[in-house]
């Protein structure tokens, strides 16, 4: 089975680092005419080539109530897309930004991030920075690198006998998915709740994952991470981005696939925050072949060719400058429904496939129709979500099976790959757990709603 090496992207014109833990800093020096301890700092922690994405601090001399910060980039800049900021403006290479109310206080002496932003093109230094007016430095101080992370990321082969073990990288072959080998297979597995609202976190559990392995014969595991509602991975990046490295590592323990998924319906509006989280874990985890990356969940009722597709390109880009060759699921308009219409414009790139979800009491051969007109135009279709219940996950508690085995032998037919939602425990139909199911596996008496139904169509 073929292992890539690592791959690392370039910080500047002569610095390589790992991305997540690696950061460069570019301290804006004190100015004579600035305020006494007025400072800058301007860190690159990602850089994947074609753009970058950077976090500012502020280091009040006096205090501030508010605040507006100004530089020129040394090089040629595009495309800024800044967050906790109001006012932003580039002009040329002149970059403003100010405070977003919340984060525009700052007492003397003391440090604050206070903004991220992503943009296009080289990430080179700042100069003539000023906030409020006031000088702050050149941007000319001193570039530091911190060192790699002390956790050594996953790289042994996967265990004998799992799915990653007898399959390898996977491919898209015409509109289908191929091993390694070149053979044409079918993973199916299930689906883990938003990560921020399980019950418990079965999904970070190793020995839960290796249970559904062995007991459930599942072959991939998706992690939604949840991204919009209160308490996602806006209001936390880092904690939830530690919590979806936990379940990608012990993937790669179990010798199982997993799909990493940006869990949103409105992820277009938050690109940037995209951007950087795929071309990061693409960076330090890419290398590994059982990794799937879905960036976006479900799309609402928006324009593929305006909205999602844009939306797709950049993070695409992002995640190949590290990683060029795993899989890339793209989500489509009407929560993932409307592949057809992505099949009229597909994303350019190789292995690249396209999110179709169904719930079987609500979605029927209409939908496999449409599904049926993307395979016809060549799309590589994979289900990372459907449930044998009403399209809001069944909480009035129903199943339609009749249904969900004419989707599945459809699946079967076509090789479609699939994942059910979703393991957690509750009264909603596509629970997959009944009440008291224990964390780390043993569930054959604390099966819910349509989970008979998926354990007797996985392997």
């Amino acid at each position: 089975m073929k292992t890539r090496r690592r791959r690392t992207a370039a910080i500047l014109a002569a610095v390589t680092a790992a991305l997540s833990a690696s950061a460069l800093t570019v301290a804006a020096a004190q100015n004579a005419s600035a305020a006494a301890g007025c400072d800058v700092e301007y860190d690159i922690v990602n850089d994947w080539g074609t753009g970058f994405q950077a976090n500012v601090s502020i280091t009040a001399g006096e205090a501030l109530d508010g605040w507006t910060v100004e530089w020129d980039f040394t090089g040629a800049v595009s495309g800024i897309s800044a967050w906790n900021v109001s006012g932003q403006s580039l002009s040329g290479r002149h970059f403003t930004a100010s405070d977003a109310g919340w984060n525009g206080a700052i007492a003397a002496g003391q440090t604050r991030e206070v903004f991220g932003f992503t943009a296009s093109g080289g990430s080179g230094e700042i100069s003539n920075v000023k906030v409020d007016g006031v000088a702050c430095g050149d941007g000319s101080g001193e570039q530091t690198t911190e060192p790699e992370p002390t956790d050594p990321e996953p790289t042994d082969p996967a265990p004998a006998g799992t799915p990653v073990e007898e399959h390898g990288e996977l491919h898209v072959c015409g509109a289908g998915m191929c091993d390694e080998s070149g053979a044409q297979i079918q993973l199916r597995g299930v689906s883990s709740m938003w990560l921020h609202w399980q019950t418990q976190p079965y999904a970070q559990n190793l020995q839960a994952l290796e249970w559904m392995r062995d007991n459930w014969n599942i072959e991939v595991f998706r992690v939604a991470m949840g991204v919009e509602p209160e308490g996602a991975y806006l209001d936390d990046p880092q904690g939830w981005k530690t919590e979806v490295e936990k379940v990608i590592q012990n993937a790669a323990e179990a010798g199982v696939y997993v799909i990493v998924d940006f869990h949103a319906h409105q992820a277009h509006q938050h690109q940037a925050e995209a951007v950087a989280f795929f071309a990061d874990l693409a960076d330090r985890y890419g290398h590994l072949p059982n990794i799937i990356w879905e960036p976006y969940n479900e799309p609402e009722q928006v324009s593929w060719t305006g909205t999602v597709k844009p939306y797709h390109e950049a993070v695409v880009a992002a995640i190949r400058a590290q990683d060029p060759d795993n899989l890339i699921v793209l989500g489509t308009p009407t929560w993932s429904q409307d592949v057809d219409v992505a099949a009229q414009s597909p994303v350019s790139g190789a292995n690249l496939m396209y999110t179709l979800h169904f719930y079987s009491c609500t979605h029927a051969q209409w939908n496999r129709d449409k599904a049926d007109a993307a395979i016809d135009a060549g799309l590589a279709l994979f289900v990372t979500e459907w449930g044998a219940s009403a399209a809001d996950g069944g909480l009035d508690g129903r199943v339609c099976l009749d249904e969900a085995q004419r989707w599945v032998d459809w699946m079967s037919a076509n090789k479609i790959s699939w994942t059910a939602w979703k393991l957690d425990v509750g009264p909603d139909s596509t629970n997959l757990l009944s009440s008291g199911a224990p964390l780390t596996g043993g569930w054959d008496d604390y099966l819910h709603g349509h989970a008979p139904f998926v354990i007797a169509n996985l392997p």
